[in-house]
This record gives structure tokens, C-alpha cells and sequence, in this order.
């Protein structure tokens, strides 16, 4: 393994612990804030959502650039495309991230984003399945 290829998998090992991780930690943390109507934090969690989740596109682009020829290889189109999913799915929890802060922070107490917590939730735990299956195929599959 050469310079590079080291340097680029500390890179990418690096940016999956500090920036999935919080990530993880950020989006499974909403929904109680949620419930307990703390809008100043969950404008923290949202911004740190937004913040963690452009950071976890370097796993990915280092990841993609370790990976060089072997790209063709299905636990790396598997992995590509499920991080694709949990990217989308970041998404829609930053949707119901920005939704939530909005409703907590306009005094109306008859809306209380109650959708907005089960479906964080729900995705938030989905994409942390993702996450863990995408470490078993590397860790697995990889030579």
C-alpha cells in the first residue's frame, strides 16, 4: 500500500468517526428535544446536522478515491449506494429538522411537531442501520 493510499484511508477513517458519528448522535437526539419544546437546542442539533452532514460527504469522496479501480466491486457499489440512501434521508430529516424549530419557535401551542418527532425517529434510526451495514461490508468484504 503506498503513501497515498494510506493517507487517503486515515482520511477517510477519519471523517466516518468524526463526522458520522456526531451526525448520528445529532439526528437520534431531535426527538426528544422535540418533546420537551427546547427550540434553542434544537436549532444546535439542527445546525450541527447541517454542519456533520456536509463533512460526512469527505468519507464518501475519500472513500471513492481509496477505492480507484476496484470500484467495480459489489460491497463498494453496495456501500456507494446506501450511503446515497442515508444521504437522501439526511435530507428529509433536515426538512423535519427546520420544520420542528419553525413550530417550536411560533408559540402556538396547539402545534407541537409531533409528526416531525416520529419521523426523525424513524429515519434517524435507519440511517444508523445503514451506516452499520456499510462498516460490515467494508470491513467484511474488504481484501
Amino acid at each position: 500500500m503506498s503513501f497515498l493510499d494510506k493517507l487517503l484511508l486515515w482520511l477517510h477513517i477519519g471523517f466516518a468517526i468524526f463526522a458520522i458519528g456526531p451526525l448520528t448522535a445529532a439526528t437520534m437526539f431531535t426527538p426528544r428535544y422535540i418533546r420537551a419544546r427546547d427550540a434553542g437546542v434544537l436549532r444546535y442539533l439542527h445546525r450541527s446536522t447541517r454542519i456533520f452532514g456536509v463533512l460526512t460527504l469527505g468519507v464518501f469522496l475519500f472513500g471513492l478515491a481509496l477505492a480507484g479501480a476496484n470500484i467495480s466491486k459489489p460491497y463498494l457499489s453496495v456501500s456507494m449506494t446506501l450511503f446515497i440512501v442515508a444521504a437522501v434521508l439526511l435530507v428529509i430529516i433536515d426538512r423535519d429538522q427546520s420544520t420542528a424549530v419553525r413550530v417550536l419557535s411560533n408559540e402556538t401551542p396547539e402545534d407541537d411537531a409531533k409528526v416531525q418527532t416520529g419521523r426523525i425517529a424513524t429515519l434517524a434510526a435507519v440511517m444508523a442501520l445503514i451506516w452499520l451495514v456499510i462498516l460490515v461490508l467494508m470491513v467484511w468484504f474488504n481484501p
